[in-house]
């Protein structure tokens, strides 16, 4: 496993794919011992679960034992998730246009501004200038969605638009979005992912055990690329762009590994 994924991270995932269909709630025993095949000793996950509790994220909850729920508070960050994660990974069409958030932050209240550039980013929009960014129409929703709920929308104005003139859009893009930098990590989930295809190709049935110990790796990895990646239109990304395989990759090894991850996390949770 990458030893540079945070246990927190691993615990979102864990939750976000198994917890949710599981009555939502698991024990802090039951979440040490999957933890544990991930390699995270128990200390570190009781650390990245109080962490996770002050975040918001989750709340202490006895059920059978002691253990933790997810926040009803982060139900839509969880859907929204899926959406991204999980839901149409074809390119944009230029024709559909664009959504532009346009923003501005009295010098007072300028923590609201290094706010929504990470927020905008993190949803996927490039930034054409100060307080400028967009990203493909299909996005406008996702990202009214999270403004509003991270109480940033007074400070915002979203509009859709077409391009109109004057220079080339393909060439003007690639200084909105830092592909080289996105690339990078979808060559990064490539050259980790790509051998575990192939030893998975070379077997016959694969353990529970063993499809849970790479696909939740994977999946926190892969996770992060949908947002910084807003999937643009084709005719304006590189000739080269390596999406397209490491997209395919993610497809190919979550049809293999979720159905066994998932029985697995039964078989130790019993939920």
């Amino acid at each position: 496993m990458d030893s540079s994924i945070r246990p927190s991270s691993l615990i979102n995932t864990v939750y976000g794919a198994f917890v949710r269909r599981l009555g939502e709630w698991i024990s802090i025993a039951d979440l040490i011992v999957l933890m544990g095949d991930l390699g995270v000793d128990s200390q570190a996950v009781r650390s990245a679960m109080s962490r996770l509790k002050k975040r918001g994220v989750l709340v202490p909850e006895r059920r059978s034992g002691t253990g933790y729920s997810l926040s009803p508070a982060m139900h839509p960050v969880f859907d929204e998730g899926d959406r991204r994660i999980f839901g149409s990974l074809e390119p944009a069409a230029l024709e559909d246009g664009w959504v532009m958030a346009v923003f501005s932050v009295p010098e007072s209240e300028r923590t609201y501004r290094y706010q929504l550039r990470t927020r905008l980013t993190w949803l996927g929009f490039g930034n054409m200038g100060p307080g400028i960014w967009l990203a493909p129409a299909r996005l406008l929703e996702p990202a009214r969605a999270t403004l509003e709920r991270l109480e940033l929308s007074d400070y915002v104005h979203l509009f859709t638009s077409q391009y109109a003139a004057f220079s080339d859009l393909r060439t003007t893009v690639s200084t909105w979005w830092d592909f080289p930098a996105i690339e990078a990590q979808y060559a990064a989930f490539t050259d980790a992912y790509g051998p575990i295809v192939r030893s998975i190709e070379q077997q016959e049935d694969i353990d529970a055990e063993e499809a849970f110990r790479h696909y939740v790796p994977m999946l926190t990895q892969w996770r992060r690329l949908p947002y910084l990646d807003p999937g643009l239109p084709v005719e304006l990304l590189p000739d080269d762009w390596n999406a397209v395989a490491a997209r395919q990759l993610f497809q190919q090894l979550h049809g293999v590994l979720a159905a066994p991850s998932l029985e697995h996390v039964r078989k130790v949770t019993g939920l």
